[in-house]
């Protein structure tokens, strides 16, 4: 795939273009299976802040991922 639009750079001068701050990280579309409940858990608690609960859902992974927090579970 060819992310070059050559008629936008034959057009528009963009040597003064500055680069976008808040898009430092894109993010990625992905499929997940998670169970309704959890679903139903996450846009309820959406709800009660004000946010989108994909938005929800991706800043709580992304503190995970932050403090590196390691799954801990048992089967019994």
């Amino acid at each position: 795939m060819n992310d070059r639009d050559e008629f936008l750079e034959r057009e528009f001068d963009f040597s003064k273009a500055v680069k976008n701050p808040y898009a430092r990280e894109l993010k990625k579309q992905v499929t997940i299976k998670i169970s309704p409940s959890v679903i139903d858990y996450f846009k309820a608690q959406a709800e009660k802040v004000g946010i989108p609960y994909q938005t929800l859902i991706n800043l709580y992974l992304s503190d995970c991922m932050n403090n590196k927090r390691e799954l801990q579970m048992t089967w019994q």
